[in-house]
């Protein structure tokens, strides 16, 4: 059974950085697209960042570009998000995700990922 770890997350002021990072220890997802979605309360959950399984293609919400990067660490299995500059809007529960296989429909779908961290609270204030 796949098991993701995040960790990171956190309550700082807006204007402020912090970085999460999601562990696949299993190591049985290294040719899945790699994402990071967020889910603020009331609201859907929503793609943040995405990352092919190489590292050489990115996509990221025009909510955050500029301000967030996606990068991932084959060797270690994880992927990172670091942030940047943050806005009280981007307080949310941020998950990682790992897509089904290594092809996908439509990235910024959650359907298209079939595995998923736990979730971590990101909150900034203002």
């Amino acid at each position: 059974q796949v098991q993701l770890v995040e960790s990171g997350g956190g309550l700082l002021q807006a204007g402020g950085s912090l970085s999460l990072s999601c562990a696949d220890p299993g190591r049985t997802l290294s040719d899945n697209y790699a994402a990071w979605f967020r889910q603020a309360p009331g609201k859907e959950r929503e793609f943040v960042a995405g990352i092919t399984w190489s590292g050489g293609d990115t996509l990221y919400a025009d909510s955050v570009k500029g301000r967030y990067t996606i990068s991932r660490q084959p060797s270690k299995n994880t992927v990172y998000l670091e942030m940047k500059n943050l806005k009280p809007e981007d307080t949310a529960v941020y998950y990682c995700a790992f897509s089904f296989g290594p092809a996908l429909t439509n990235i910024l779908s959650p359907h298209e990922y079939g595995y998923w961290g736990q979730g971590t609270q990101v909150t900034v204030s203002s």
